[in-house]
Order: structure tokens, then sequence, then C-alpha cells
């Protein structure tokens, strides 16, 4: 919206070229989603608390977590509002990329803000049946990868990374092949996020990541030097990264531990959706699975833990997803959050690197 009300008048007032550069939109977008974080953040945790919308907590849990019955959830509101405002300021709004990730991560954010509010109506931490929920998650990513697959512009290659010259077309396989990304992105940071600040840390840092990646793939010049995919338009979408970075300092502050609130499916959802997606449209899927490693081993473990006591009756973790196995064991929760947090760093760098290994 600034963009298209501001950047018009450089012809007469030359200060307003800057909002040409998407450097300067993403950082003022970025620093947008802070300043809204903290002025809705505190009147949305007393609003919640005031409503009783509280946490409701599975008693087959760690014991630790009993104390946390009650605390504000729905949360996660507070990061769709955070990401959605700045992009709608900040970006290129006929940007075809920046319409279809805003409808994954609200469409993703609906589905779980109705899942959400079930389970405080019904005081329990039952929701959405999870059929129902993996029906409207597909239905969404099926828009998305059906609109992708018919836009003129856009290519169904794969970036495959460490090889340059690797590029197979999935052709019509890949609209199966986003729903997979989208959906299996968005069902594993919701699994993460199970102990204070645990899943926002690594989306922060995977945003971060993106949106060097989306930079990249949105110029041609850079693309071409570091011999990765070139998508023309897809460098608007750092701005709506630099909107997920800030957003999600900003529920950080609120969510740290002793967390204050909790992002619930709202929030979970919705930015793992939008990663996916954003994966997805930089042609970075794959590298996905290295940056959000953290997401991919807690759904692993779930995985893992589900199949075989199924076929052997036998558990392979103390309890899943795997941070709740390192809390029976008696890891403090602080302990956890912060190391996970690291090894999220090391595998963003991991996944930078691929731009020169090739």
């Amino acid at each position: 919206m600034l963009y298209h009300l501001l950047y018009p008048l450089h012809t007469e007032y030359s200060a307003f070229y800057v909002f040409r550069f998407i450097t300067f939109r993403t950082i003022y977008a970025t620093i947008t989603a802070l300043v809204i974080s903290f002025i809705i953040g505190p009147w949305l945790i007393n609003k919640l608390s005031a409503l009783q919308i509280g946490q409701s907590i599975r008693k087959v849990g760690p014991e630790s977590h009993f104390k946390k019955e009650g605390t504000p959830t729905m949360g996660g509101t507070l990061i769709l509002c955070a990401i959605v405002l700045p992009t709608l300021l900040w970006a290129d709004l006929t940007n075809f990329y920046v319409w279809v990730t805003l409808l994954v991560t609200v469409g993703f954010g609906v589905v779980g803000f109705t899942d959400d509010l079930l389970k405080v109506k019904r005081r329990s931490s039952d929701g959405l049946s999870a059929r129902q929920k993996m029906f409207w998650l597909l239905l969404i990513s099926l828009a998305a990868g059906t609109m992708l697959y018919f836009h003129p512009d856009f290519q169904t290659t794969l970036g495959v990374p460490f090889f340059k010259n690797v590029r197979p077309d999935l052709g019509w396989f890949y609209i199966p092949f986003v729903l997979l990304v989208v959906v299996g992105s968005g069902n594993a940071v919701n699994l993460t996020d199970g102990l204070d600040g645990l899943a926002i840390g690594p989306v922060i840092i995977a945003s971060a990541t993106y949106l060097l990646f989306a930079y990249l793939a949105g110029n041609a010049r850079l693309s071409a030097y570091l011999q990765i995919n070139s998508v023309p338009g897809a460098g608007e979408l750092a701005i709506l990264c630099g909107a997920m970075v800030g957003a999600g300092l900003g529920f950080l502050w609120f969510n740290s531990y002793p967390a204050q609130v909790f992002m619930g499916d709202v929030g979970s959802l919705a930015l793992g959706g939008a990663l996916g997606t954003i994966a997805v449209v930089t042609k970075q899927e794959i590298v996905l699975v290295i940056v959000g490693g953290i997401f991919v081993m807690e759904a692993l473990s779930v995985i893992f833990q589900v199949t075989s006591f199924r076929l052997y009756g036998k558990r392979i973790f103390k309890m899943a997803p795997l941070h709740h196995h390192f809390e029976l064991k008696g890891w403090p929760e602080p302990k956890i959050i912060v190391r996970f947090w690291i090894i999220a760093i090391i595998l963003a760098l991991v996944g930078l690197s691929t731009l020169k290994l090739r």
C-alpha cells in the first residue's frame, strides 16, 4: 500500500525513490511487524485472559506442563496480524507470489483458529479431528499449488541442493509435491510448538534464511552468478519473510520462558504453511528439510514412535515429539529450548552453504 502510494511520487520528490528497493521495504516491514507486536501484544494477552481462553494440557504429558494449564493461548492471532499488515503496507500488491503466500498463511491460520476455538469451548485438548484438519490444509495447499502450476511464468523444475545442473521438471506432479511440502511444513511446526519459545525461535531463523533465498531468487544477476533457479518476482517475498522475522521476535518477547501466551495452532500452522509456500516459490523446497531440520526431527520422532509402537509394541522415545523425550530425561525446559535454537542456527548455515557448494 505504501509502495503504491509513495513510490510514484519519486518523480517529484527524489526521497521516495527509496521505496523501489526491496531491501529498504524489507527492513521496515520487519520493524513494523515488531512494533505491531509490542503494541497489540499486552492488550491481546489481557483480552485472552479476561475471556478465559486458556491452554488445556493433556494429562498424559510431562507433569511439569500441568502448571501451564490456563495460560492464554491463540496468541498466533498476534503473529498473523503482525505478518499480514506489514506485508500489505510494504510489499508490491500486484505481485502474484505475495498473494499466494498470504492465501496459505491466512488459510492455515483460520484452520488453526477453528481448532483452537473448539479446544477452548470443549475445555479439552481435542479440537478439529485429524481428518477434518488435514482436509482443509490439503484443500488450501491444492489451491496454492494449482495457482502456481498454471501461472505462465512459474517453472515446475525442482531445485536440488549441491548439484548446479540437476533440475528435474516434475510437470503435473508438481501440484501434489506442493501439497507435501506445504502441509508437511505446517504440521511439522505445529508438532514443534510444545515448549515456551521452542517453535518460534527456529521459525525466526528459517524466515531470515528464506528472506535471503527470496531476494536472491528474484534477482536475475545474483541467481545467475550463484547458479540457482531464477524466479522473477520472488524477491517481494523477502518483505513477507521480514514481517515473519519481526512478528516472531515480537511474539517471542511474550512467549519466552515462562510464557505469558502460547501461539496455538493458529500461529504454528500459519507459520509452517508460510515457510513451505516460500520454499516452493523460491525453488528451495529440498533445502527446507535442512533449514527446518528441527521441525523435521520433531515430525519424524512422532512418525517413528507411532510406527514402532503399532508394529512392535515398543517405544523408541520416552515420549514424542522429541522435545518431550528430553524433558522426561530430566533436561530443564530452558536448556532444551536454547539447544534446539543452536541446532537451528547451525542447520540454517548449512542450508545457506548450498548456495556455493555446487
